[in-house]
């Protein structure tokens, strides 16, 4: 009798475990959704290898689904081992190969556009190694963000009456056509106790997409409390040229007696959260020391 209760209480212990690993997976599953069979999806596998596949899904179950990737091969791969599933539009694939999205499209070297973070994403940039900006997208259509400089940061620690050099930007923008899209934003900063605050207040036309877009600007600035009636122009643009690499340039155009340009052009190497800029910037002053123009090094992690 003893020894059939002992088998009765191993089955039951082997039924809830089966049914447990059933109700394991379906809350598993349940963390992403499944696109249809006239989407395009995006799967990203467990594990360090990080593989992933493309293709549209033609057949699913609860513990699987079947794939038809663009080389017509068939795929069957079990859902316990799929980190994220996602569906993708079309235009990310070119020549069957797919082409991640912009991971940095809402800034060019230095100057914005007029796309915008999503809410809950950020990016840390690092400008010539000591000048650290970190942005976050508050909602949708707002982020903000804010900015030192390392070796005044540093200086400070030292001299309780000198502030080091920092910046504040927020920005707001929204989209009011398909290619067109329009920002407003604020950069204030803080040249040291010793000179004084600065700033300008701005606004952006983007014309479009994330991949190839130009943003004209204008902005109004103020130094130490002196506001301009002269405004400060910018003209920027980006067009991607394959997987990993774009053009960028950004063109800044200040008041004086007439117009000074600030020019720059370079090439942006990016994967899916991070990119590399190495551009040169030049104008007239600059091209008769250096006549390609000054180096400019950056780069941008996403999170």
């Amino acid at each position: 009798m003893n020894n059939m209760r002992i088998v009765t209480f191993l089955v039951l212990c082997a039924l809830l475990a089966v049914s447990s690993s059933d109700v394991f997976a379906q809350i598993d599953n349940q963390q992403f959704s499944i696109p249809g069979p006239s989407e395009l999806s995006l799967i990203k596998m467990k594990g360090e290898s990080g593989i992933t596949y493309v293709g549209t899904i033609i057949e699913r179950s609860d513990r699987e689904i079947s794939i038809l990737t663009d080389a017509n091969t068939k795929i069957q791969i079990l859902l316990v081992n799929i980190q994220d599933i996602r569906a993708i539009p079309k235009s990310q694939i070119h020549n069957g190969e797919y082409w991640y999205p912009n991971p940095n499209e809402t800034r060019y070297l230095y100057a914005p556009s007029a796309f915008n973070l999503k809410k809950g994403e950020g990016y840390y940039q690092n400008t010539y190694l000591f000048i650290n900006t970190f942005n976050y997208g508050i909602t949708d259509n707002f982020s903000m963000g804010i900015g030192f400089e390392f070796f005044s940061t540093f200086a400070s620690l030292g001299d309780s009456d000198f502030n080091p050099i920092f910046f504040l930007t927020p920005k707001y923008s929204t989209q009011i056509s398909e290619n067109v899209r329009v920002g407003v934003g604020v950069l204030y900063g803080n040249l040291t106790s010793y000179i004084g605050g600065f700033g300008v207040g701005y606004g952006l036309v983007t014309y479009g997409n994330p991949e190839h877009n130009a943003t004209l600007g204008l902005g109004f600035g103020f130094f130490d409390g002196n506001f301009s009636s002269d405004p400060v122009i910018t003209l920027s643009g980006m067009t991607r040229l394959s997987r990993r690499i774009s053009l960028v340039t950004e063109n800044w155009f200040f008041p004086a007696d007439v117009y000074r340009g600030l020019i720059s052009y370079g090439i942006r190497f990016f994967g899916e959260t991070m990119s590399v800029d190495l551009a040169l910037v030049n104008n007239e002053e600059f091209s008769e020391v250096f006549p390609i123009g000054i180096p400019y090094v950056d780069f941008v992690v996403k999170f």
